[in-house]
């Protein structure tokens, strides 16, 4: 049994002593590279780039060929209106057709720029929702980072709190032996020391849990052994006024932002859909067609063209008013959304922030029950 509890021991000393220690500044970074909620949104951002093209917009000149070559045998049974006679067995024949065509949009009631321009929004918005990413995961880092600070102090409290624990019940011992103190002052003692021992094996829980934690937000193997040296500074000038003037800057308020402008051009395109479409093409067309029974053995044709072609929409049963509608809907819905983004974060930053005031209220009183304790 001894020999079980020695190997254990020495397994968590040499855990301990290849242990990594991390900085904040570490985690953050090993966070930042390994998250795949980032790699996830940055392929996002990715594929917004790549549909932000004109092409995709239509803004760019349509080209298509095509060829066919048919080889046929026929039979042909034919009486002419003279009362000629034509017959024919298995006679070959073939045709063949070649062209390539070039077109572009002339018109379309601004539905290229109007594409183009919400193409970009989504760019943008992706690049804020990217943003935002980086920064909740910073946050959450850093709070998981200082959470093992702080617990760390717990138990290093517990500690201090155990050694004096230690010295009462060697001093009740001490005074027990000469008559000055009796079993009752014992027992109490020996069983505040054994409560503050059980605290401790419940923090060193807290802090190897809290530990699991912050390795799962590294992306790192959850049994790996770390080890956090660190301080917790205070930044004692932060004030209400100015975390609420920089509101506006928030990756994820900007993101509500490109979300109304994508709705509005989204009723521009729908809009342009409803007016007349103009566009230019031009070609090279070649045919061929030759029979061994017909009265055109060969007939052959080719040269360019050109043209113009105009659609109008007139009637296609209100599905462009109706979808203009909706658009117009989501529109507004885009600001209201906006708004509840905005009334959440005003409400968390002052909660945030009575937390703080209340914090360094308590960090004052902390630190002269400190010197106290010292004197």
């Amino acid at each position: 049994m001894k020999r079980s509890w020695l190997i254990l021991f020495i397994s968590i000393i040499a855990a301990q002593a290849f242990a990594q220690t991390i900085t904040l500044p570490d985690a953050v970074n090993i966070a930042l590279k390994n998250s795949l909620d980032i790699q996830l949104s940055k392929n996002n951002v990715q594929i917004s780039t790549i549909n932000n093209y004109i092409g995709i917009a239509g803004g760019l000149p349509l080209v298509t060929g095509s060829a066919t070559d048919n080889e046929s045998v026929t039979s042909v049974r034919q009486t002419r209106n003279t009362g000629e006679k034509i017959n024919g067995n298995n006679a070959s024949g073939n045709s063949a057709a070649a062209n390539i065509t070039g077109s572009i949009l002339l018109y379309n009631g601004s539905y290229v720029v109007a594409t183009k321009k919400r193409l970009e929004e989504i760019q943008h918005q992706g690049e804020d929702q990217l943003n935002s990413l980086v920064q909740n995961t910073m946050a959450t880092v850093m709070n998981g980072y200082f959470n093992i600070v702080r617990q760390q102090g717990l138990l290093k409290t517990i500690d201090l709190s155990i050694d004096v624990a230690q010295k009462k019940l060697d001093i009740i011992k001490a005074r027990q032996e000469v008559g000055l103190a009796n079993n009752a002052d014992l027992f109490q003692a020996q069983v505040d020391l054994s409560n503050l021992v059980q605290s401790r094996e419940s923090q060193l829980l807290i802090i190897a849990q809290a530990q699991t934690e912050l390795l799962r937000l590294l992306t790192l193997r959850p049994d790996s052994t770390i080890d956090v040296k660190d301080t917790i500074i205070v930044d004692n000038s932060l004030t209400l006024e100015s975390v609420m003037n920089n509101l506006h800057a928030n990756a994820d308020v900007l993101a509500a932002d490109e979300q109304i402008k994508i709705n509005q051009l989204a009723i521009t395109q729908i809009a342009s859909q409803r007016y007349p479409s103009l566009r230019a093409s031009a070609g090279y067309t070649y045919s061929r067609a030759q029979s061994q029974v017909n009265n055109l053995t060969l007939n052959q044709g080719f040269g360019p063209y050109v043209g113009i072609g105009l659609s109008i929409p007139i009637y296609n049963g209100s599905v462009y008013k109706r979808q203009q509608k909706i658009a117009e809907i989501n529109t507004v819905n885009a600001g209201i959304q906006k708004d509840i983004v905005l009334r959440d974060y005003k409400a968390d930053v002052v909660k945030s922030y009575q937390s703080y005031i209340s914090n360094l209220q308590q960090l004052d009183a902390q630190r002269k029950n400190y010197e106290l304790s010292k004197q």
